[in-house]
């Protein structure tokens, strides 16, 4: 651990946390911007942007994380490969504990986003990087010329089955209701699309497989009938659960495990903000998180004048 202390600690590098950092360094703070993993969180999923304003022909996630870290580098944020473990509040510092060492700071921003939710079938684990994934964009071209499937009724799964067209045979849209919960733009784009056949009123009960996946099981849900999908490939999306383990001794979370804000996004701790989708908000979305991301500089600067 370092002696010195920093202005401002931006706990992930997804779009939420990226805009922070731009406009917090901008405004000529001494930024740390710690990221466990790669920049750019779940935007480097997104394979094409088609609703971020400025672009009317999309843009690709990972394209406009580089272009958010670039930007804020050139302000001055310095950014730390490591995993936070918890936050502690010492003599009105915060000390943040990770894997490799530990930060003092005077504010915290959480921007950790969430992680895919998990469909907990007999299977599942086994199978999970042998044939099922919730990263299209990482892996559907291992399935070139096969039959796969995608869970969920979200925007996520259908932008996930488009997607995968380029590359599958086909494409087995599996839903447990009746209708998607998805943009009426997304669903017209899957209707119209050949290689997808949808499976509605149905859940995933079982995947099968040795090696790889070989098969999965579908029920329906109005009569409990059984019957088999022959696929080589499962995206599960449906749904993502908050990273905030390493916070939840502290804070205040709702039911779902979100961190609760007040309306300039600071925590039931105070000096201590929640941007995007680690945060109680009613829309997940990069644009919102961007917006978050810029808001939340006005509650920093407000915190860090007292």
């Amino acid at each position: 651990m370092t002696n010195k202390t920093h202005d401002i600690a931006v706990i992930g590098a997804g779009p939420a946390g990226l805009t922070a950092a731009i406009y917090a360094a901008r405004g000529k703070y001494d930024i740390l911007i710690i990221e466990k993993a790669v920049v750019g969180g779940t935007a480097l999923m997104i394979d094409n942007l088609e609703n971020y304003p400025g672009f009317p022909e999309g843009t690709k996630g990972y394209e406009l994380a580089m272009k958010m870290e670039a930007q804020a580098k050139k302000f001055g944020a310095a950014f730390i490969s490591d995993d936070a473990q918890n936050i502690k509040k010492e003599n009105g510092i915060f000390k943040i504990t990770c894997s490799s060492s530990s930060y003092l700071v005077r504010t915290v921003v959480i921007a950790t986003g969430s992680k895919p939710v998990k469909l907990g079938v007999p299977g599942e684990e086994k199978l999970i990087g042998k044939g099922i994934s919730w990263c299209a964009t990482c892996d559907g071209a291992f399935f070139r010329n096969q039959p796969i499937a995608v869970v969920g009724g979200g925007n996520s799964a259908l932008h996930e089955a488009i997607y995968l067209t380029r590359f599958a045979s086909e494409v087995f849209v599996i839903h447990r209701r009746n209708e998607f919960r998805a943009s009426p733009y997304l669903q017209d784009r899957l209707k119209t699309n050949p290689k997808i056949h949808l499976v509605l009123g149905s859940v995933v009960e079982k995947v099968i497989g040795e090696q790889k996946l070989e098969k999965i099981v579908i029920k329906k849900v109005a009569d409990g009938s059984i019957s088999e999908l022959n696929v080589s490939g499962l995206f599960e999306a449906v749904g993502n659960t908050p990273n905030t383990g390493f916070c939840k001794d502290v804070l205040k979370l709702d039911e779902k495990g979100c961190i609760i804000t007040d309306d300039s996004l600071e925590s039931s701790e105070p000096g201590i903000f929640a941007v995007g989708d680690v945060r109680t908000t009613k829309l997940r979305q990069v644009a919102t998180a961007v917006g978050d991301g810029a808001y939340v500089a006005a509650g920093l600067e407000k915190y860090l004048s007292k």
